[in-house]
């Protein structure tokens, strides 16, 4: 039994042969495609959590100044406090003294 008997057999081998190499050709290409995508996925995903990160840096930032103005004002009332009564404690050793 000859397995090729007329120029339609080499044909079909040739043609198999062609199937069989473009099968492994696009196996190979989806899998690197494939992995391709869930490399983009891991970096989206990663650049997704810096940017949460920046964003919640930057919030406490803001809130610590926002918080810091606020204790601002309270500070410059006291200096103001002390220093009328460091003013006032001055006139009054003054008229003593004299």
């Amino acid at each position: 039994m000859e397995f090729i008997q007329s120029s339609k057999d080499i044909l079909f081998l040739v043609i198999a042969g062609c199937v069989l190499f473009f099968t492994i050709f696009l196996v190979w290409f989806i899998y690197y495609l494939a992995m391709i995508m869930r490399q983009v996925y891991i970096v989206i995903k990663e650049m997704r959590e810096r940017i949460e990160k920046l964003n919640k840096v930057i919030r406490d930032f803001k809130e610590k100044i926002e918080h810091g103005a606020s204790y601002l004002a309270l500070i410059s009332e006291g200096v103001k406090k002390i220093t009328e009564v460091v003013r006032d404690r001055g006139k009054k050793s003054k008229s003593k003294e004299k």
